[in-house]
């Protein structure tokens, strides 16, 4: 894809050429040191060892904001290798959970708790053929295709070209296959299962809330999780906790992001919490949406 840069005011551009990595390792170092900011996560290891039986080594191992257990693999070059290894080391990691726990203690401490209840699965490449798309499609879920560019002028571009996530609307629950549910044996939630039992006027809130998130984007996915609903692109963009008496919003937003004039605001980047979001919004009116809604435009602004 050309890319072209913009030389005068006169709006003469010249076109900027589109290079390679020398070698695959750097683009791994280069995602490995800038992971937060590709893909919200944390990093756990590189050139994982799936041990000698398997044979195999994992480019990247990281933790996403969800905690959920990240697979990275990269390719300079289209290779429908690079889906095969993904969908071996899926299998692996599935069957090694108790391999992952220990590195992620390692990693980042014996506080952090691991949620299985997805597994991430990102191949990173300049390329894929129909049938690596296909496959990725077909057989696991859980995998994602990007594709990057690297130019001339230290400009990189990645873009998401396919993912296998499902997204959630009221009334549906993910769809599983038999692989999933024998591998995995997790807990599959619902948004039914966040509005059991609540007061309507909570549930409208709740609704509305949810309603206007995802008309920000088409690509904003919303999974629902055990204590919160997620709303992410690439990256997150907050959650929302659906109480008895209020919904809470939290947002990706840092302090001095927020209106001094919302007054059911808190800080909770110190406070334990659930879902991604340190900006907590308590809300028991249908009123104060409107307030909030520039503040969840920003967050969307910032992480998509």
């Amino acid at each position: 894809m050309p890319l072209f840069q913009i030389l005068t005011e006169d709006s003469v551009v010249n076109s900027v050429k589109q290079i390679n990595f020398n070698l695959e390792r750097e683009l791994q170092v280069l995602v490995e040191k800038n992971l937060d900011t590709f893909f919200s996560a944390r990093f756990i290891a590189s050139e994982f060892s799936t041990g000698e039986l398997h044979g195999g080594r994992i480019d990247t191992l990281a933790l996403s904001e969800e905690s959920n257990p990240i697979i990275i693999e990269y390719k300079k070059v289209e290779s429908s290798r690079l889906i095969t290894q993904s969908f071996f080391y899926l299998r692996w990691l599935r069957d090694h959970k108790g391999d992952f726990e220990v590195a992620v203690r390692k990693a980042l401490g014996d506080d952090v708790e691991v949620d299985w209840s997805e597994i991430r699965v990102v191949c990173i490449a300049p390329n894929y053929s129909k049938y690596d798309k296909y496959a990725a499609s077909e057989f696991a879920a859980g995998i994602e295709l990007w594709k990057y560019r690297l130019y001339d002028n230290q400009h990189l571009y990645l873009e998401e070209l396919f993912s296998s996530r499902q997204k959630l609307s009221s009334g549906n629950k993910p769809a599983s296959n038999q692989e999933n549910q024998s591998s995995n044996q997790v807990t599959e939630f619902s948004i039914e299962d966040h509005l059991k039992d609540k007061p309507a006027v909570i549930i409208e809130i709740a609704n509305k809330l949810r309603e206007y998130i995802s008309s920000l984007d088409e690509n904003i996915d919303e999974y629902p999780k055990k204590h919160y609903i997620g709303y992410r692109i690439t990256r997150a963009i907050g959650s929302i906790e659906i109480k008895t008496k209020s919904v809470k919003l939290f947002l990706k937003l840092k302090p001095e992001e927020v209106s001094s004039n919302i007054d059911f605001y808190r800080d909770v980047s110190k406070i334990g919490h659930y879902g991604p979001g340190d900006a907590e919004f308590t809300i028991t009116s249908e009123g104060q949406i409107e307030a909030i809604k520039p503040m969840i435009d920003l967050s969307y602004q910032n992480n998509s």
